[in-house]
């Protein structure tokens, strides 16, 4: 009899990628065979995200379509969409079974109670203080890096966000479980972690005794035989002196950091229950720049916040500008029913919001170029992750610092470390010339090194 086939497909942050894999790696043990959503399947997973009304259409089509392409699956929907709204998404038809952010383990089991009892099945329960950290299977998603969650929730509760109400209250992944996964990752030939959260730089605040962040991190750089740790985000009040310290001083850690911002005006922040003013924001950019002064400072930037002016949205602007950003990730505001900025009176014009995004964006890759064009003609160490689609023979992949570089190579590098001289800019990504495999005997002070003056 064959093996029942899953389909399973993931919106939203890296968080829930990351997630998605851990619930691939549940089906499979099962004995169920992963298929590409396009295909017909006898399960159908969709994960979902709700930070903006667009991921919840989103989630909506993806349910509609699974049910058009087998009629006889069970569908079941997940993620934060699910747990915010689940007499919602129970009301769309077709839905079979529905999980929200916790109890991810018992999937597939209420799976299999769906398929063999024809029922429909709602396991969505709201969190609650003090709840642990839902441990699930970490499986590596790349053959180059990995990225391992280390935190979960939120209660910081900003005006427009919805995400506290989806990931619930804070929890912090063990320690000792965090390096036990680090050591795996590492002996099976990673050369780069990428740590995650929901609000990552607040790690160990719910551990009586235990380490916050920085402590962490002292502990995961000791580890023999990583060559990468990359922290995905961490928000401004979250760098203390100590974690400043081992992130600008530690040359395992990537200088990269990327540092949401939201905006650059004082008022629209204040409303937006940001407890930090621009100033603030880039006097904390400049102290990490004298310790690391090539680093690439990379944000999350909001537009068309409720009652934000032309004024406002220029001291965004200038505050993006100022702060010498390498990339920004640019987000229409969205207001989300249930937030305090969804009923703030001014909502601003749709039309308004896109021209503001376009001309952020704008600026964005002006500046990411600008970033980008310091390091040509520098070698530096590239981490490859894949071909470059189209391109045959032609790789791609990310220094420490988060350029995108492509390069012909004779044979398949992906997975290693290799010394790639930065040539030529050709709209976001750097073409270079492959100048050797790091990690086939480099040189202590040879090219392969180059990536270390990024650290100053």
């Amino acid at each position: 009899m064959p093996s029942p086939r899953v389909a399973l497909v993931s919106l939203g942050c890296k968080v829930n990628q990351n997630e998605l894999e851990a619930m691939k790696h549940l089906f499979r043990e099962a004995g169920y065979e992963i298929v590409p959503f396009s295909q017909k399947a006898d399960v159908y997973v969709v994960h979902t995200c709700t930070v903006t009304h667009i991921s919840d259409r989103k989630s909506r089509q993806y349910i509609r379509r699974a049910r058009r392409a087998n009629p006889d699956a069970v569908v079941a929907v997940t993620g934060c969409y699910a747990q915010v709204a689940p007499g919602e998404v129970m009301s769309i038809p077709g839905v079979d079974v529905i999980i929200g952010t916790r109890d991810r383990r018992q999937l597939v089991e209420l799976v299999e109670k769906a398929r063999r009892e024809g029922i429909t099945v709602n396991a969505v329960r709201p969190h609650e203080a003090g709840e642990a950290f839902e441990e699930l299977p970490l499986v590596e998603v790349s053959r180059a890096r990995a990225f391992l969650k280390i935190q979960e929730g939120c209660e910081e509760f900003c005006t427009y966000c919805i995400v506290p109400y989806a990931r619930g209250p804070f929890r912090s992944r063990a320690p000792e479980a965090v390096l036990k996964e680090v050591q795996r990752l590492v002996a099976a030939g990673y050369l780069e972690i990428v740590l995650t959260g929901v609000h990552t730089g607040a790690y160990g605040r719910d551990l009586p005794g235990g380490p916050d962040l920085a402590g962490l991190l002292r502990q995961i750089v000791q580890i023999p035989g990583l060559k990468r740790l990359r922290i995905s985000s961490i928000d401004p009040l979250d760098f203390t002196p100590d974690l400043k310290e081992v992130l600008t001083g530690e040359e395992i850690i990537c200088p990269h950091y990327h540092i949401p911002l939201q905006s650059g005006d004082d008022e629209i922040l204040r409303r937006m229950g940001r407890r930090y003013d621009a100033r603030y924001y880039l006097d904390l950019i400049a102290s990490l720049r004298a310790r690391r002064p090539r680093a690439a400072f990379t944000s999350d930037v909001m537009v068309g916040f409720p009652g934000e002016t032309e004024e406002q949205f220029q001291n965004t602007m200038r505050v993006v500008k100022e702060a010498g950003l390498a990339a920004i990730h640019v987000f229409p505001y969205s207001p989300r029913r249930g937030t305090p900025a969804a009923a703030m009176p001014d909502q601003v014009d749709p039309a308004v919001k896109k021209e503001r995004e376009r001309r952020l964006l704008q600026l964005g890759r002006k500046l990411s170029r600008q970033y980008a064009r310091e390091f040509l003609q520098e070698t530096m160490e590239v981490l490859v992750e894949r071909a470059l689609a189209g391109r045959p023979g032609v790789f791609e992949g990310h220094t420490g610092n988060y350029l995108q570089v492509a390069f012909p190579a004779a044979a398949d590098p992906t997975g290693s470390l290799v010394a790639v001289r930065l040539e030529e800019l050709r709209g976001s990504l750097i073409w270079g010339k492959l100048v050797q495999d790091v990690n086939a005997g480099r040189q202590e002070n040879g090219p392969g090194r180059r990536i270390d003056s990024i650290g100053g």
